[in-house]
């Protein structure tokens, strides 16, 4: 069994789902003890909880320690075979971290799997379902993975109530080398839900005078919502050409439709003028596939240390070994060997 430690890295619930996600994939159990223990509510949340159930189920393991607030999992993975499965995070928990996770899981099933997810879909601290479909996969894609997410309606903070519905495909992933970017057009879908129209019209419009300001192609869709259950905005962005890069910028009460929109913007605009094709986010999403993969090379605008703690526990747990060109906070190339 593989011990993991919680605190490890970045210290937080990602070091959970990426052990079990990974464990799951490589057939190799794993305990992670100090979960979240350096965070001002240790232990495993509803969104984590949701995560780690959710990789159990998919593989047909077995799961010890799984409990609200439990600093301690042990997780032994059966076969990924395919299915339909349902999970609720109950909360606004994010519906992306869980699904990232199921990605992860998946990557060697024998069968397709079909999964509906409800909870938050827009929520801070986590990638929005929109940046999973429109980066993360099309990013995965080029190295053989399958899916398609569809969100049936938006959750915010804090009411939840959102429902996104996923198919994964079985597929053989293929290493990657992604070491330059070439853009064309910026595309994007500005939300809100029981708000006036014109927040999530604001939002679109701040972004398109800042992106057309930089000479790029600029498309946003705007998305009006209403329904029994919660409020919110937030856009996303995400520029199209041989890679895909992504942002992301949420509402909440007092801040300017305005301000979202520039921000998501701002963001974008530094990731296109890096040069690098992949940005901060999806630089340490695509690390455990490339563990899976090996011989592969990627660029990323800025090393994290979710990157950082991700290489870390993905050497552990597949015995891959990884090589990183360049600083935390700066650009970097990283290498699966």
């Amino acid at each position: 069994m593989i011990v993991i430690d919680g605190s490890e890295g970045e210290g937080g619930g990602a070091v959970v789902r990426v052990s079990t996600a990974l464990a799951a994939v490589t057939s190799r159990s794993v305990r992670v003890y100090n979960i979240r223990a350096r965070r001002p509510r240790s232990g495993l949340s509803h969104q984590h909880l949701t995560a780690v159930r959710a990789v159990a189920r998919i593989s047909n393991g077995t799961l010890r320690g799984d409990e609200l607030g439990s600093m301690e999992l042990e997780f032994s993975p059966g076969r990924v075979t395919g299915g339909t499965f349902n999970f609720d995070v109950k909360t606004a928990g994010s519906t992306g971290l869980v699904l990232q996770a199921i990605m992860v899981a998946a990557a060697a099933s024998e069968g397709e799997i079909d999964v509906t997810v409800s909870g938050g879909t827009d929520v801070l601290w986590a990638p929005t379902c929109d940046y999973l479909r429109e980066v993360t996969i099309p990013v995965l894609e080029m190295m053989g993975y399958s899916a398609r997410i569809e969100i049936i309606r938006r959750g915010y903070y804090p009411e939840g109530g959102g429902r996104v519905h996923a198919i994964i495909e079985p597929s053989e992933l293929r290493p990657i080398t992604l070491e330059e970017s070439e853009i064309h057009a910026v595309r994007g879908i500005s939300h809100s839900r029981n708000l006036p129209v014109h927040v999530a019209e604001r939002q679109a419009e701040s972004a398109m005078k800042i992106l057309r300001g930089a000479g790029l192609d600029v498309d946003i869709m705007v998305e009006d919502a209403s329904g029994p259950v919660g409020r919110g905005s937030g856009i996303t962005l995400w520029a199209e050409g041989n890679t895909r890069l992504g942002a992301v910028s949420l509402g909440k009460p007092g801040k300017r439709a305005e301000k979202v929109g520039s921000e998501a913007a701002r963001e974008l605009l530094g990731f296109i003028e890096s040069g690098s094709p992949l940005d901060r986010y999806m630089g340490d999403q695509i690390i455990p596939y490339m563990a899976l993969t090996g011989d592969s090379r990627v660029r990323t605008c800025e090393l994290t240390l979710h990157a950082e703690t991700n290489i870390l526990l993905s050497e552990k747990i597949t015995g891959r070994r990884f090589r990183v060109e360049g600083e935390r906070g700066g650009p970097a190339t990283i290498e699966a060997l």
